[in-house]
């Protein structure tokens, strides 16, 4: 009687986890067909690059002062890993 219950709570457990398995396979078969379909015929559009504005007199100097800034990190750094 007891191997008889357990041989039949295997058989269901083996028989439940193959669904499983068999569903959750199914599902990534389906989601890429879906996403090779998806990007093949609406393919994203190619980003459009903005011109970038002229670069001011205030903003060259804010940009030397953003090198010095991070030339000091670079050392401090390097002097840390000595």
């Amino acid at each position: 009687m007891q191997q008889a219950l357990l041989q039949q709570g295997l058989d269901i457990t083996l028989f439940g986890m193959g669904i499983v398995f068999t569903f959750l396979l199914l599902l990534v078969i389906c989601t890429t067909f879906m996403s090779r379909v998806m990007s093949r015929f609406f393919p994203e559009p190619e980003p459009v690059a903005a011109p970038s504005p002229a670069p001011a007199s205030t903003s060259a100097a804010g940009n030397s002062k953003l090198r010095k800034i991070i030339e000091a990190a670079v050392e401090q750094h390097r002097n840390r890993r000595k």
